[in-house]
């Protein structure tokens, strides 16, 4: 939780916090390590590497927060839909569904991105068809177990349209499951921005993306480590951080997981 609410109060108050333009170039100071200066040091144009992490982090979430919710959007239509009316549909949709599914994410980004250019617009549409499978497979069962529940039968037998069944009954209780899914996918996706960033296939410089930041740490890590070692620390707190925050999710929406754990802990 520390974790998420700090990355949180960066990207509101980025401006604020950022000691410098994250962009701004000066080359007498490059590859300078930390001082009172440059509390993080300089990259090998001499821009600030504090102020390109927090402005970093604004890239990271700008990315992942609109891939997931789009991801989920695309997978909750796809899995209401199979789910609820069933035959056909449902055997058409699954195909489609395990086709997406069999493409890695980052190798159907890497192929689509490269064809259309590096862009935000492009990784964030990308990345979003690569998710949408897992939310339409997860979301397809719970409606396959939800619209067989006395409830559903109940108001089925009372004339409920279709419609009716699926917004007032279906979609509320998929709320948590996807919820806890989504926590546990932003973590993926900010990693996979930043593979592709790194490549060059990400956004596009000069944005401070924390890939670009390890890529340039790379080409340059003879000169000065601090680039590679500050994006990386940065990158590894903010998924380490959200990860766990998804899994202690996870166990506050089913407490029967999370008594399971406490129990292994104990014994």
């Amino acid at each position: 939780m520390a974790v998420v609410v700090g990355l949180i109060i960066v990207v509101v108050f980025a401006p604020l916090l950022a000691p410098y333009d994250p962009a701004a170039q000066d080359i007498p100071q490059r590859f300078q390590g930390p001082s009172a200066a440059h509390l993080l040091g300089t990259d090998e144009l001499g821009r600030d590497l504090l102020s390109r992490v927090i402005y970093g982090a604004r890239i990271a979430l700008g990315v992942a927060v609109p891939t997931v919710a789009i991801a989920c959007l695309l997978g909750l239509i796809m899995g209401v839909t199979a789910g609820y009316l069933g035959g056909a549909i449902d055997r058409g949709l699954v195909v489609i569904i395990d086709a997406l599914a069999s493409v890695p994410a980052v190798v159907l980004a890497l192929a689509v991105i490269a064809l259309l250019g590096p862009s935000v617009s492009n990784l964030v549409l990308v990345l979003a068809i690569a998710f949408a499978p897992g939310y339409a497979r997860v979301i397809r069962a719970m409606v396959l177990s939800t619209k067989r529940r006395p409830f559903v039968e109940s108001e089925r037998a009372l004339g409920a349209s279709r419609w009716r069944i699926v917004r007032l009954h279906v979609i509320p209780n998929l709320f948590a499951p996807i919820l806890v899914l989504m926590a546990m996918d932003l973590p993926s996706v900010i990693a996979a921005e930043a593979g592709l960033s790194f490549f060059g296939l990400g956004v596009p410089p000069p944005a401070p993306s924390w890939g670009t930041m390890l890529a340039n740490g790379f080409d340059y890590i003879r000169d000065s480590p601090w680039t590679l070692i500050v994006a990386a620390v940065a990158l590894a707190i903010t998924t380490i951080g959200i990860t766990l925050f998804g899994e202690a999710l996870r166990d506050v929406v089913d407490p029967k997981l999370a008594g399971g754990r406490r129990g292994r802990r104990v014994t």
